[in-house]
């Protein structure tokens, strides 16, 4: 089992051991670690991406209880240094958060986001419906997107379940496994894009300024 490091940590380098490392048929390398920090695709979010051991991490993905990393040459089992890029993780992070934030506007209008994809370009995320669910506009997700951001409200990780949980301020807390802006004011401004309401279902496109 991999540790995941990224669960409680910020940090952007560590020292791990290389378990082992095995080629494949795209000419990649799989490689198994005794923990990380790389975020695995998965939950909306892309892979993070950086080096290993000075080869290039090209993807890291959850397989069972183990993260493989994807390399780009091989790397010798034991101690092993790795780096994650940093800007991207940030981009990954605000994207992620700025999902989060999203659905929490969409609770005030009676809508539950339950899916959702925050690849940069790509950002959507899907609500259902709430027994008081009200119709709600862009300019309104908006804005209180926006006073949330404003904000500037202090992410909190806590467990429950045994399950990773994470919220920002006094906002309620849900399960997430994804990385995340320690606060909300780190996100940017958030742009609302396309919101179609379709059978007891709210598809929201967002994506950030910048």
């Amino acid at each position: 089992m991999t540790l995941k490091r990224y669960f409680t940590s910020d940090q952007l380098t560590l020292t791990t051991r290389v378990l082992c490392c095995e080629p494949q048929d795209d000419g990649r390398f799989r490689i198994l670690l005794t923990e990380t920090l790389f975020h695995p695709q998965g939950g909306g979010q892309p892979s993070d991406r950086g080096t290993l051991a000075g080869a290039a991490m090209l993807q890291a993905l959850q397989e069972g209880d183990d993260i493989a990393h994807y390399t780009d040459r091989a790397v010798e089992p034991g101690e092993a240094e790795l780096v994650v890029d940093g800007e991207l993780r940030a981009l990954h992070s605000r994207y992620h958060s700025a999902g989060h934030v999203i659905a929490y506007a969409g609770e005030v209008f009676g809508w539950r986001g339950y899916k959702a994809n925050h690849r940069p370009g790509e950002g959507r995320i899907v609500f259902t419906a709430l027994e008081q669910a009200e119709p709600v506009t862009a300019e309104a997700l908006t804005q209180h997107a926006a006073a949330l951001v404003a904000g500037n409200y202090p992410r909190l990780l806590g467990e429950e379940g045994g399950k990773r949980m994470v919220s920002w301020g006094e906002l309620t807390p849900y399960a997430c496994g994804g990385t995340h802006v320690l606060h909300t004011g780190d996100i940017g401004d958030i742009v609302i894009g396309k919101v179609k309401e379709k059978k007891g279902e709210l598809t929201v496109q967002y994506s950030l300024s910048h």
